[in-house]
């Protein structure tokens, strides 16, 4: 008898994208979104598309991941974010290793991400091995306290493997969607480098925020990348900017001056 394998999609107001995540990973015995709450109808959807939705009060990607892998019931788990998406070639390789495999218990896939329409091929984005994605229950745990970015465990013996055939990622739906990101994931990433006892001044700030841009832009060559390697390089620079900046004023506590009642004299 083959393994059976549970998915997990993580989301937050993901109803333009939930379908298509899910659609792509039919094939699974299991499907669990472990949704924080959204405010549009992404759990409604994905309970009419037969996945099982478990609420999880969003406090740290790291304990959501924890929390949706502890809500799957089989042997193997394949994660997926809303912005995935799982292939038919993928899917083939995924279901002949967890029935063949005895050479390792977690495995990274390739994700093959696209933007401003085209693939990106540089800017650090392919294959972006990001974490395992699949692997046996019980054999990755994340840090509970990651609000994002976070940092997972291989509880294993065995090395990790690498798959071969790609998911596909559209990490931006719209430019918007890029302005959205950075805005939120800069908060979050200042509240982790607050919570490791960081600090930081706008000077550090802005020296972070051009490394970054050079990394991706020159060293990644996302210069070959077109316009898109242009915004990418450029919204990593923004995002990391203001999460030293936000960092900063973490640590600042900036107050507006007091502005006492004003009579008429």
């Amino acid at each position: 008898m083959s393994p059976k394998i549970s998915v997990y999609i993580i989301a937050y107001n993901e109803a333009d994208k939930i379908r298509s995540a899910i659609n792509s990973v039919l094939w699974a015995d299991e499907i669990i979104l472990a949704d924080s709450y959204s405010q549009d109808k992404t759990a409604t959807i994905a309970k009419d598309m037969g996945a099982r939705v478990v609420q999880v009060e969003f406090k740290g990607f790291g304990d959501l991941r924890n929390q949706a892998m502890a809500a799957c019931t089989h042997d193997w788990i394949f994660s997926l974010d809303a912005d995935e998406r799982c292939t038919p070639e993928s899917r083939d390789e995924i279901l002949k290793t967890i029935k063949q495999s005895q050479t390792a218990d977690a495995y990274y896939i390739p994700r093959r991400n696209y933007f401003m329409g085209r693939w990106i091929k540089h800017s650090g984005f392919y294959p972006d091995y990001r974490q395992p994605q699949l692997f046996k229950k019980g054999a990755l745990n994340f840090k509970n306290d990651d609000p994002v970015h976070e940092e997972y465990i291989i509880i294993s013996e065995k090395p990790a493997g690498y798959l071969k055939q790609d998911i596909w990622q559209f990490p931006y739906k719209n430019l918007e969607e890029v302005v959205h990101k950075i805005n939120r994931y800069s908060t979050l990433g200042a509240q982790k480098l607050r919570g490791r006892g960081r600090s930081a001044g706008m000077l550090t700030a802005l020296g972070h925020g051009f490394w970054s841009f050079f990394h991706m832009y020159i060293l990644k060559k996302g210069f070959l990348d077109g316009w898109s390697g242009l915004v990418i390089a450029f919204g990593n620079f923004e995002g990391t900017f203001y999460k030293y900046a936000k960092l900063h004023e973490l640590d600042s506590d900036w107050e507006p001056p007091k502005s006492p009642p004003i009579y008429r004299q």
